[in-house]
């Protein structure tokens, strides 16, 4: 008898270090390679924005916002800008000077997901270039290098000096927005 208990516990020992041998010799290791491909920087806007004033007699302002949403998804870090030109706010035969319109300021919010938020250089209020044909545009935000990476909604404050001898009536401009690579 005492040799079949022998026999048993020699047989579970060998099945004991069979079992963990395996996993010991299944280790392994791999390379994972990946490739990012760069996408695009873009600027985008569904704003229609509007203002009034009630005319008094006296200089008015009025303002608006031009909401907007810049994606830098170039994965370069080169930085960015955004640039302003627009016609003379006109109704008729009637214009508004072509110094009427200035960004008085711009917020700007990462739009989803992780974002690296832009360092801004320029400098506020900054006058919106206007013509009877737009003129040069003029740089009135930027993403200075390594910042600006992912989508932000951008928001300047636009403010329109309103002369107190305006002919009333519906002004209308076209404004023409632009996103630029580099600072």
């Amino acid at each position: 008898m005492p040799k079949r208990h022998l026999f048993t516990l020699a047989i579970g020992t060998a099945v004991a270090i069979a079992c963990a041998a395996p996993s010991a010799a299944l280790a392994a290791s791999a390379t994972v390679t990946g490739t990012i491909t760069a996408g695009s920087l873009t600027l985008a806007t569904a704003a229609a924005p509007t203002f009034s004033a009630v005319l008094n007699g006296t200089d008015l302002t009025s303002s608006y916002n031009l909401a907007m949403t810049a994606t830098d998804s170039t994965g370069s870090g080169a930085g960015w800008n955004t640039t302003i030109t627009s016609t003379q706010l006109t109704t008729g035969s009637h214009t508004l000077a072509t110094t009427a319109s200035s960004i008085t300021g711009l917020t700007s919010v990462c739009a989803q997901g992780t974002c690296t938020n832009p360092t801004n250089s320029v400098t506020y209020p900054l006058g919106v270039p206007a013509g009877a044909t737009p003129p040069t545009a003029v740089k009135f935000f930027n993403a200075t290098t390594n910042t600006g990476m992912g989508q932000f909604t951008l928001t300047p404050a636009v403010q329109v000096a309103i002369p107190a001898d305006t002919f009333a009536g519906t002004y209308t401009s076209t404004i023409t927005l632009a996103v630029v690579a580099g600072p």
